[in-house]
């Protein structure tokens, strides 16, 4: 049955069962203060999580990325230059498929040619096929059996120094469910630089950072943060000199939290990504700049229907 707010009026959103649990999933909170955070905030998901953050109810600080859609996230590198797609299919079991495998392969390398535009890769010639991307994979959903699609695709590259491509649990080289590129600009030594980018990948995998600095996150997930550091700050009654400090602080461990640079090095558990790379300089022989990054998990951000298998089967039995 549906959690449903009661109101003098029908107006207001209806709280569902199912958008409770999935605010549970992202949060950790508890039921019932998942449908108060919910019915505060019209059924807003995003400004439900932030009620509960200033709450101090959530045990998380944003939502986790559930995985929602099947398939392969492709990603590789030559030299100053690396791509990545991500191909969905509707089951685990179509992504173990040589078949599929290989065509996942096939436009992660057409990715790479057309520097990971992604109209010009669904556009190009499929190898050996008289037809686009997007046609051969339109015409393998009636061969494989399921719905299929790419979905997105990206590229970095440098001038001087080694883009990096890692791919996390890999099915087959070069496929699996996380793919990251790194890009990293210098005049060094270029499988020295290769072995840091490919250090530097893994951590990116593990901690999925937001931006490489301050300066390169999204303007409006720091004011976010900034509002809902502010709304629990206030709830502590401390002064406004007090709080504005008290904020200034939480920004900086944010960052610390997000950008890459400013996090732990998961490799060394010491240092910063920033200063285990200019401690390598040395090293490589020249200075390196972390040029940038991308990470595709796959499916993140696709909403899944989730199925009850039991009921499914109920019904068919009384059907």
């Amino acid at each position: 049955m549906p959690f449903v707010i009661d109101t003098e009026n029908s107006a207001m959103a209806e709280i569902t069962a199912a958008k409770v649990k999935e605010l549970r999933v992202a949060t950790g909170a508890g039921m019932m203060d998942c449908k108060s955070a919910l019915t505060e905030t019209d059924g807003s998901m995003d400004a439900a999580i932030d009620w509960l953050r200033t709450k101090g109810l959530a045990k998380a600080a944003k939502k986790s990325g559930r995985v929602a859609a099947e398939g392969l996230v492709g990603s590789t590198a030559e030299g100053t230059k690396g791509a990545m797609v991500e191909v969905n299919s509707e089951t685990d079991f179509v992504a173990r498929n040589d078949v599929f495998q290989g065509m996942v392969s096939d436009i992660t390398s057409l990715a790479l040619s057309v520097d990971g535009d992604f109209d010009a890769l669904t556009a190009a010639p499929y190898p050996g096929a008289d037809k686009s991307v997007v046609d051969h994979v339109t015409a393998m959903v009636s061969k494989i059996g399921e719905n299929m699609n790419v979905r997105r695709s990206a590229a970095l590259s440098v001038d001087k120094g080694v883009v990096v491509s890692y791919v996390h649990n890999q099915i087959v080289p070069g496929l699996g469910k996380i793919g990251v590129l790194v890009a990293l600009e210098s005049e060094g030594d270029t499988a020295k630089l290769s072995e840091l980018g490919r250090q530097i990948a893994m951590h990116v995998a593990a901690i999925n950072p937001l931006a490489c600095s301050p300066e390169e996150l999204d303007p409006a997930v720091v004011e976010r943060e900034r509002a809902v550091l502010t709304a629990e700050a206030k709830e502590s009654g401390k002064p406004d000199n007090i709080i504005e400090k008290m904020i200034d602080g939480r920004i900086r461990k944010f960052y610390q939290e997000v950008v890459l640079l400013s996090q732990t090095f998961v490799i060394d558990g010491e240092n910063t990504v920033e200063k285990a790379v200019k401690l390598r300089e040395s090293d490589v022989g020249a200075p390196i700049k972390v040029a940038g990054f991308v990470r595709f998990a796959l499916g993140e951000g696709i909403a899944k229907e989730e199925t009850d298998f039991a009921a499914e089967v109920a019904a068919a039995v009384q059907g």
